[in-house]
């Protein structure tokens, strides 16, 4: 009897969360995505609202140390929605997975608070590190389709990542990072100048032409000074 009382008292806290989650996710679903039409429609056909509430079951096993229980859910989970979460992953409130097919976030992962990601994006590792090695994400942060964070790098608060960018370093707050290797293009609302400009790069074979010009003209001009010399 003390036995099923105590599974009824660990399991109402896990439906209360679960009930908080599903609110949030809705408020969530409806801010962000012009589309959705209904509660109904985010509650039974969003497969990144289905991949968040496993995700919170998922954690709650793993966390409790029911491991092999915890990566059965997240792989059912994988099975029925396409989107991979593994347990240990810390995921804050109000996360939107916006279309979410391929979505990968490994087990240190941290993500913050009201974040969005989008399809074919891999939060990992790079299989260099120990420990931690996934990324830590800020707050209201986005990541665009397609997009890898790598490693045990940290994005800032505010930041967006574009789609299909590699980020393989940090990335400060309100920032935004593009291209493979990512690099910040945009803080703070203001452009961000690389010293390269990528699209008029210097011509190689030119610049040593002029180096030797420079130098042909330096030979003359100590060739010419004895003569002036001789000629005083």
């Amino acid at each position: 009897m003390d036995n099923k009382k105590s599974s009824a008292e660990s399991t109402i806290p896990l439906f209360l969360e679960l009930l908080d989650e599903l609110r949030d996710s809705i408020r969530t679903v409806k801010s962000k995505d012009p589309a959705a039409r209904s509660s109904a429609e985010i509650l039974l056909l969003y497969s990144g609202v289905h991949a968040i509430l496993a995700h919170r079951i998922a954690h709650r096993l793993h966390r409790n140390g029911f491991f092999f229980s915890a990566r059965a859910v997240s792989q059912l989970s994988r099975f029925l929605t396409g989107i991979e979460i593994h347990p240990g992953a810390k995921i804050g409130k109000g996360l939107f997975i916006d279309h979410g097919m391929g979505v990968v976030i490994g087990e240190t992962t941290e993500i913050g608070d009201n974040c969005t990601i989008y399809q074919g994006v891999t939060l990992g590792g790079t299989g260099k590190d120990i420990g931690k090695r996934h990324p830590t994400i800020g707050d209201n942060v986005m990541i665009g389709a397609g997009a890898k964070v790598l490693g045990p790098v940290k994005i800032g608060s505010g930041s967006k990542i574009a789609s299909n960018a590699v980020v393989i370093r940090e990335v400060p707050e309100n920032s935004t990072a593009v291209g493979i290797p990512a690099k910040v293009v945009r803080r703070d609302g203001i452009r961000v100048y690389d010293q390269m400009d990528q699209c008029h790069l210097p011509d190689p074979v030119l610049q040593e032409l002029a180096a030797l010009k420079k130098r042909i003209e330096e030979l003359e001009k100590k060739r010419s000074a004895p003569d002036a010399k001789g000629g005083e």
